[in-house]
């Protein structure tokens, strides 16, 4: 079990929450769930419906399509939230690389949250908005080697 101290800090590291207050933060992690899953373990599958996102506590996780790996996520990062924002069916499964810990986020949770502090939409823009330029770039750098 957390103590609130370590949820604030595990949840101050997710990029749509460091900039609000410590009061507000305290809030959302009371009502986090805490999860554990062993090794090997598939927390969801791509096409399933999605209402959470994940913070890891401890433990990696990988992201993939099948056997191709997307994204490793390993102690304060976070995967999942895609399908928590759009409410369209996950587009990649998560499967635990070791025995794992998290704090999950639900699509309720968030949404109480956002009405309570609008600040963390915003946030969420700008992180996202971060996500498609890195994925451009991506694209770009592919797409000037193919040349």
């Amino acid at each position: 079990m957390l103590s609130s101290v370590d949820r604030l800090l595990f949840v101050r590291r997710v990029p749509i929450f460091k900039e609000l207050r410590d009061d507000f933060i305290v809030r959302l992690t009371s009502v986090m769930h805490e999860l554990q899953f062993p090794a090997n373990y598939t927390i969801f599958r791509q096409g399933e419906e999605g209402r959470s996102l994940y913070i890891v506590v401890s433990g990696r996780v990988k992201v993939h399509i099948g056997d191709k790996q997307l994204a490793e996520v390993e102690q304060g990062k976070y995967f999942g939230e895609m399908a928590v924002f759009d409410t369209q069916p996950r587009s990649a499964s998560a499967t635990t690389l070791e025995p794992c810990e998290f704090l999950e986020l639900t699509q309720e949770q968030l949404y109480d949250a956002i009405e309570e502090t609008p600040e963390i939409a915003v946030n969420i823009i700008r992180e996202l908005s971060r996500l498609i330029r890195r994925l451009n770039d991506n694209v770009n750098v592919t797409t000037s080697q193919r040349h």
